[in-house]
């Protein structure tokens, strides 16, 4: 059996006086895997990310554990929001500013993270000459740098055109298969889906269906199908 990269069970989260956001979430998903956390506005997709995170603290779940193994990367849906230095190399080092690096180790580290991406021809490049795509692979870059093993994605192709869209995932698709990186993709677009290892369905803070894309296709399909029917 595989190991396993991320795990939620039976995770419910609420905000004080209001309904669950959450309501008795489970999944896991293995190391070495690209996974799509798809479901409509309001479901609880950015919710569960904030909390697999860290970034969500107060309050806390109401009950549930969750785990991940590994250095976490997260990934914004707007880059913008997570891009501050005036060139694509200095904002890769940014995150390593905490670590007592060498020089010359940053650097490597720099230029390895930005050939995993695709960008190192743009290492001098100032940010506000990309595209939004690149922006995106040099978040990504960000996090390669600090040696991350599970990145988190919530909906990083939402601001993108369908170019930019298509050389994104391609970029995560072979980090998973080349580099072992675990990623976990937040989405609405059922079209991202054949990227993916593995699909969770969350509908009204609830894992609906879980499994390989196809087989959530074919559920959703069931669905769909139960509502014209009627």
């Amino acid at each position: 059996m595989s190991e396993v990269a991320i795990r939620v069970e039976s995770l419910t989260f609420a905000w004080p006086e209001r309904p669950p956001v959450l309501q008795g979430c489970s999944f896991a998903i293995p190391k070495g895997q690209l996974w799509m956390l798809l479901g409509p506005n309001g479901s609880g997709k950015s919710t569960l990310l904030q909390l697999l995170s860290g970034s969500l603290t107060h309050p806390q779940p109401l009950s549930g554990h969750l785990e991940i193994c590994g250095r976490l990367g997260y990934v914004f849906q707007n880059p913008d929001h997570q891009l501050f230095m005036p060139t694509v190399g200095a904002d890769v080092a940014f995150g390593l500013g905490a670590e007592a690096l060498a020089w010359a180790e940053i650097h490597r580290r720099v230029e390895t993270a930005l050939e995993q991406v695709g960008l190192k021809h743009l290492i001098r490049r100032p940010i506000h000459g990309l595209s939004g795509g690149q922006k995106q692979r040099v978040a990504v870059a960000g996090a390669l740098a600090r040696r991350s093993e599970v990145l988190l994605l919530d909906e990083p192709t939402a601001l993108l055109d369908p170019d930019s869209q298509a050389e994104l995932l391609r970029c995560i698709r072979q980090l998973v298969d080349q580099e072992g990186i675990t990623a976990l993709w937040v989405t609405h677009r059922l079209a991202e889906l054949e990227w993916a290892d593995g699909v969770i369905f969350l509908s009204e803070g609830r894992v609906r269906y879980q499994g390989s894309p196809e087989q959530v296709r074919q559920q959703l399909g069931q669905l769909f199908g139960a509502f014209r029917s009627h």
